[in-house]
């Protein structure tokens, strides 16, 4: 199936919409987690956006890029959602990122 460059663009960008929406509706899912079992998190997908503004030449800073992935600012999302990890968590975070995050 051939899709033209517009199209694909179009389609890109409403299943990054779906899956930051679904993000945010998971609180619940830590980002330790996320990396832990998928190789990203939240904090990855905002600087891969960021990354993708700079290559344009579209101001959006760090905290901007975080804002439109959490829905919230960072520290506001941190202290209302994030938990301590534990030390599980910190070892298999070690073992998937022996170079860290």
């Amino acid at each position: 199936m051939a899709i033209d460059d517009k199209t694909r663009t179009e389609l890109e960008a409403a299943a990054f919409r779906r899956l930051v929406d679904h993000l945010r509706s998971r609180t619940d899912v830590q980002n330790i987690d996320l990396m832990n079992l998928a190789g990203f998190c939240r904090n990855c997908l905002s600087n891969w956006l960021k990354d993708a503004a700079d290559a344009q030449g579209v101001a959006l800073s760090k905290d901007e890029s975080r804002e439109a992935v959490y829905g919230m600012p960072y520290e506001t999302w941190k202290s209302k959602y994030q938990g301590t990890a534990t030390p599980e968590q910190i070892e298999a975070m070690k073992k998937v990122h022996p170079h860290g995050h």
